[in-house]
């Protein structure tokens, strides 16, 4: 079961203006079940991503990354679930630009205005002749309401869909701001096994949009572990129509700026939680925080050695306050000049070590209390400088062994 997290309503998702959703059962993988995304773009539209940083990245990443560094502007989303066409050499590839070309010739546009995503089981050969069959009954149901079904469309091993959303004003004007994601396992930082797709009406710069997408992911996506595996396929893709009718945004640090970036990476950060509280077999959200490093940089170190560590992971999953696990993490995190005696632990109020050992007055029975909750705050302070940093990951259970050794079946 997800950790406190619910289906999103989809009245509470906000149309954007200059975006329609549409959705098919393609049979890419299984028979009646939701598997394919079209994701149609008014013209004028702006898009920026990130991508994995997996070297062994997907066909469709790469031909994102292909279309994004063209002139053309983007004109649509096609989105498959059921099989990543990842590790399928030139085949991949040209299969991939297939149905750039199928969606675009049903939409009188360019090829290269086409971003195409996989995900699913890598490997095996995209069916892209059920993708292209699959595209007029998604083109005919598009509509600017449709988010929540694009979400569910987007699902693999994820029990529930994943969608957020915001709305702001800017300049007088009302701006929305309405995602989707998808992920559940194969979840690192520097992008996990997941996609995400935020969109906004906002008026911005093309630089002020390259920039934000960097800024959102780095505040989101890039701080969620499942596993600690970086995926094929990883990629999140922020896009802007310019359609609320304000002045353009020029500058993230305007006033202006500054709002679209707030409820950015609000939605970015629900979106990006949401994954984890659905990881494979979860029934924990753990949130790690780094107080005292000496920058940014080393507080991530041993955020993401805890955060990633079986060890740890399973110890939650028990509710063992074996919480030695942590201080290993902590210490093998790669500090080279760490001073295990100016360490402390904490689990949500609860003082477990200070300076390097256990508390005096910390009881086994206390450190089992918070390890019994189902979300869990566990901050460590270096005690090294002034930088922090948080990172959001859940624990391990038999279920996420059964859901993987299962998953091709």
């Amino acid at each position: 079961m997800p950790v406190h997290l619910n289906v999103p309503n989809a009245s509470d998702l906000h149309p954007v203006g200059g975006v329609r959703l549409g959705v098919a059962m393609a049979g890419i993988r299984k028979a009646q079940r939701k598997d394919l995304v079209v994701v149609a773009l008014d013209e004028g539209t702006s898009a920026a991503g990130v991508f994995t940083s997996n070297r062994f990245c997907a066909a469709p990443v790469q031909v994102c990354r292909e279309h994004l560094a063209q002139a053309a502007p983007i004109r649509a989303l096609l989105i498959n679930t059921g099989n990543a066409n990842a590790g399928t050499g030139a085949d991949g590839m040209a299969r991939a630009r297939r149905s750039c070309e199928a969606l675009a010739a049903r939409m009188g546009v360019l090829p290269s205005q086409i971003l195409p995503f996989s995900t699913g089981v890598i490997m095996e050969t995209l069916p892209v002749d059920r993708l292209e069959a699959g595209l007029p009954a998604a083109l005919a149901d598009l509509d600017a309401a449709h988010w929540l079904r694009a979400a569910e469309g987007i699902m693999t091993t994820d029990t529930l869909p994943k969608a957020a959303s915001r709305s702001l004003r800017i300049g007088g004007k009302d701006v929305a701001v309405t995602g989707i994601s998808k992920g559940a396992g194969m979840i690192r930082p520097n992008m996990a096994t997941m996609l995400g797709f935020v969109a906004t009406d906002a008026a911005v710069a093309p630089a002020v949009l390259q920039a934000l997408v960097h800024v959102a992911a780095d505040q989101s996506f890039n701080r969620i572990t499942i596993d600690g595996d970086t995926s094929t396929n990883d990629s999140f893709v922020l896009l802007a129509t310019h359609r609320a009718g304000h002045a353009r945004i020029e500058s993230l640090d305007s006033l202006e700026g500054l709002a679209l970036r707030a409820a950015v990476c609000e939605v970015s950060r629900e979106l990006a939680q949401a994954i984890v509280r659905d990881g494979e077999g979860a029934t924990k959200f753990i949130t790690v925080q780094i107080d005292g490093g000496r920058d940014e940089g080393e507080c991530r170190q041993v955020a993401y050695a805890i955060a990633h560590s079986p060890l740890v992971k399973t110890a939650f999953f028990a509710s063992d306050p074996n919480l030695g696990r942590i201080l290993a993490a902590v210490g093998y995190a790669g500090i080279t000049d760490l001073d295990q005696g100016l360490i402390d632990l904490f689990l949500d109020d609860v003082h477990v070590a200070r300076e390097g050992g256990r508390h005096p007055d910390y009881r086994e029975e206390d450190g089992q209390r918070v390890m019994k909750q189902s979300e869990i705050t566990v901050r460590v302070d270096l005690h090294r400088g002034a930088a922090s940093t948080t990172v959001w990951t859940c624990d391990l259970s038999h279920d996420y062994v059964s859901i993987n050794a299962d998953y091709r079946s």
